[in-house]
């Protein structure tokens, strides 16, 4: 693979834009534009969103706000692999996302469907570019055990149309937005990507990206955004846990991890959030949420001191392992 500096979008901490595309409850369009609002002004620049989410309806907020501000000032990333169509059947539900915009949402691999997804994306924001594209889901979590199938036509398709988009400086970077690991690593293999978003793979409650995914961005110079760094709220005290109801071994394993912090004093959200920073390779942890008090608090929760010793004890009594970098 050619010998170059991967874009990366900044950090330590992005805002992540699922829960702004009416997931599992609908967010009133003044408290999505405060929410936003209160992310610039609590310094972010690193924006994620996505054409799933809503369908349609996060795009179109992120864009109200970010317009409006100078367009070199934060890193846009959205992400391709499904295209909206206009369906009023559908009522603006899709998955977890309630009450969005009336469009079906169809999923496209190949290079003519990702180009025209960037420039729906760009018609949805209201702007002239994004900065990455990531290449959402072609993992065995959202297309079974057709995944490599899927997997094969997106590196032929969409990861070669992203290539060419990159050389022609439409967008800055390309990557993956998954769940999973193992498309990640293959990818690497096949391909040139600059950035991965991996959500739920790197986490207090869930390492498998550590060992597997981690070296080998290390040694192509490769980034990863951090999603999930709650696990789905688990972490930060919710009862979800990969968008379901948490089983009772990972509540277990959450009431173990909140049991060190509250020893040392420590809350749980930060020594999650600075977890997932502390490894090299992340270039920044993406949270997402529904209110701009939340938005203002998680910036804190980034700088809030953590003693060396809960980290230690982490460790010691297993519930990390001990090759995970934790912060200084």
């Amino acid at each position: 693979m050619p010998d170059r500096k991967h874009f990366a979008p900044p950090g330590p901490i992005g805002f992540g834009g699922a829960p702004l595309g009416n997931m599992f409850e609908e967010v009133p369009d003044d408290v999505a534009e405060a929410t936003l609002a209160a992310a610039w002004d609590a310094g972010i620049r690193y924006f994620d969103t996505a054409p799933e989410y809503g369908p349609g309806i996060s795009e179109h907020r992120f864009g109200h706000v970010l317009r409006n501000r100078p367009r070199d000032e934060f890193v846009l990333s959205t992400k391709v692999g499904r295209l909206l169509r206009a369906d009023a059947s559908k009522g603006g539900q899709h998955g977890p996302f309630v009450k969005g915009l009336p469009f079906r949402v169809d999923y496209d691999y190949t290079a003519d469907g990702v180009r025209r997804s960037i420039e729906d994306s760009l018609q949805r924001l209201g702007m002239a570019r994004i900065d990455i594209a990531y290449i959402h889901d072609c993992a065995e979590d959202a297309h079974g055990d057709r995944w490599l199938e899927v997997f094969d036509t997106a590196m032929k398709g969409a990861a070669v149309a992203l290539t060419q988009l990159r050389e022609e400086g439409v967008i800055r970077g390309w990557g993956l937005g998954v769940n999973r690991v193992e498309p990640c690593v293959m990818a690497l293999e096949r391909a040139d990507p600059d950035v991965f978003l991996l959500a739920g793979r790197y986490s207090l409650l869930n390492q498998p990206a550590l060992d597997t995914l981690f070296p080998r961005c290390q040694e192509r110079g490769v980034h990863v955004v951090v999603g999930g760094p709650y696990n789905s709220g688990l972490i930060a005290g919710g009862k979800n846990f990969e968008y379901q109801e948490a089983p009772p071994d990972k509540v277990a394993a959450r009431d173990r991890l909140a049991e060190i912090a509250n020893r040392h004093g420590v809350d749980l959200r930060a020594a999650a959030l600075q977890f997932c920073a502390a490894h090299p390779v992340v270039a920044s942890v993406i949270p997402g949420t529904k209110n701009p008090p939340r938005v203002q608090e998680n910036v804190a929760l980034m700088k809030q001191p953590i003693p060396a010793d809960f980290w230690r004890e982490l460790k010691q009594a297993g519930v990390l392992p001990e090759q995970a970098p934790t912060p200084a």
